[in-house]
């Protein structure tokens, strides 16, 4: 039987790039976005068009009603869900430390840590009738270098490591991995130019000499997606080309 992926905000971005390389490994892939139209319905078509399968589903998957009813159309429509990729990201505001409320926390803290609570106990019953599931969770290079005005941010991606951690050691018995992959700094990821003065500088500093790219970071998720990978949890790969070295 065809393993079924949700990969959350992946209608365009990294997430549309995991969502083709997991389609590429054979995976039936569920698209999600706010909305079904438009970079979500454009994905799955492209995906269906280059002999893979895929359907978009709308859902803010920071509300818990539309999370419970977007695992369930998934269900239905592909299958129950084997593999997690929990990636739905919003805005990233920078501000100084003294400018950041606690509600600004709370909006990093509800994609990032609320969010995958929401989805991981959705996708749960199945994955454990099954005795197996993998779950990948994509943070962020912050967390090990975390740069001034990104607080919040940074904050709720290390809460996020710490769900990912204890997940993976309460759900080991079950059959089920919960790995974590950061990726460095991605252009396309954040849909903006570098400047070449910006590009150069970023550039010393990452001893593979290039920038990253959403496809460097679909590898390795694919890797712990795989069934090969069912004795590898707890763990997260840095995908910075060894910025984290210097």
């Amino acid at each position: 039987m065809q393993r079924v992926a949700l990969i959350t905000g992946s209608s365009r971005g990294l997430g549309s790039a995991i969502a083709r390389r997991l389609a590429r490994d054979g995976l039936a892939v569920a698209v999600n976005g706010r909305s079904a139209e438009g970079g979500a319905a454009d994905l799955a078509r492209v995906i269906r068009d280059a002999g893979g399968v895929a359907e978009a589903f709308a859902a803010d998957v920071t509300d818990e009603p539309q999370v419970v009813e977007l695992v369930a159309a998934v269900a239905q429509n592909l299958g129950p869900i084997d593999v997690l990729v929990l990636n739905a990201t919003g805005p990233q505001p920078d501000a100084p430390l003294t400018d950041v409320t606690w509600e600004d926390h709370v909006a990093q803290l509800d994609f990032f840590v609320r969010s995958p609570v929401l989805l991981v106990r959705a996708v749960l019953p199945g994955m454990r009738e099954k005795g197996s599931g993998r779950i990948v969770h994509v943070d962020s290079e912050v967390v090990d270098r975390p740069p001034p005005g990104r607080t919040a941010y940074a904050t709720a991606k290390s809460a996020q490591i710490g769900l990912a951690r204890s997940s993976a050691r309460e759900l080991a018995p079950l059959g089920i991995t919960v790995n974590a992959v950061a990726p460095g700094f991605i252009p396309v990821e954040r849909h903006v130019d570098v400047p070449d003065a910006e590009r150069s500088a970023y550039l010393a500093t990452v001893p593979a000499g290039r920038m990253g790219t959403p496809e460097d970071i679909a590898h390795a998720v694919s890797f712990f997606a795989s069934a090969e990978a069912g004795f590898v949890t707890g763990q997260r790969i840095v995908v910075d080309g060894g910025r984290g070295l210097t």
